[in-house]
């Protein structure tokens, strides 16, 4: 088996170690003697939608997220779609994650239209307002339950619709609003997150459900042989300790 990454603007949305994300996904898949390469799509570059299983997009400030957003729609954002209703998993870190919604509201200027992968909205109340900082522990029901922990750093505020599932509940942290206690956004197989730190290298259980997610198109319903997964562990209840201590 083969496991093909597309790193979406790699140059403008990378915040907070966020492709380590890529670097976990790959690592992850050939400890289990499985091919993985990842291929950076860039502003301008042409999308080839049947060449990938997972196309994953970063943070980036508002004005990286207005070129990505323009580029999306003029160019990517058609393939990136058909790619996701057939199966595709997409993984969008803070302001990926608000451009796979239907709109993102800056503090300033005009709305970036997003791409409607997700049903949510996002709204930035104003540069008085504070930010959304600090450590961040939810529980997934995805996961069976089981905690995923990040760092997060916003300013806008998200809501969910009806045709979105949150990733999880906040146990410690804002999550998408800072009110209704929910973090992330699922439908199908698009994930978006607030999570950066990166995510993926303390939360295994996550990354190798995108694995078999992403491969599941391909290859059917997939087993991955267990790893060794006591740093990761060390490194997740550590974090979870941080948090609990803010």
């Amino acid at each position: 088996m083969d496991l093909r990454i597309c790193h979406l603007y790699p140059d403008l949305l990378n915040l907070y170690g966020d492709r380590g994300n890529l670097i976990a996904l790959m690592n992850r898949a050939r400890w289990r003697g499985i091919d993985a390469a990842v291929t950076d799509c860039r502003l301008g570059d042409a999308l080839d939608g049947d060449a990938y299983d997972l196309y994953f997009i970063g943070g980036g400030e508002d004005r990286q997220q207005r070129l990505a957003a323009d580029d999306l729609r003029a160019r990517k954002g058609g393939v990136l779609k058909r790619a996701a209703e057939a199966g595709v998993v997409v993984l969008a870190v803070c302001g990926g994650y608000q451009l796979l919604g239907h709109y993102y509201r800056p503090a300033d200027g005009d709305d970036l239209v997003g791409l409607g992968l997700l049903d949510l909205t996002t709204v930035h109340p104003g540069p008085s307002s504070r930010r959304l900082i600090g450590n961040i522990v939810i529980r997934s029901t995805l996961l069976g339950g089981a905690t995923v922990v990040g760092f997060e750093n916003h300013g806008g505020r998200t809501h969910l619709g009806p045709g979105a599932a949150p990733l999880g509940n906040v146990m410690r942290g804002f999550g998408n609003n800072g009110e209704d206690h929910t973090e992330g956004g699922v439908s199908r197989n698009v994930f978006g997150t607030y999570l950066h730190g990166p995510l993926l290298p303390k939360n295994p259980l996550f990354t190798d459900h995108l694995i078999r997610s992403a491969l599941g198109r391909r290859y059917g319903q997939v087993t991955l042989p267990p790893l060794d997964d006591r740093i990761e562990a060390e490194a997740h209840a550590s974090a979870v300790l941080r948090a609990a201590g803010e």
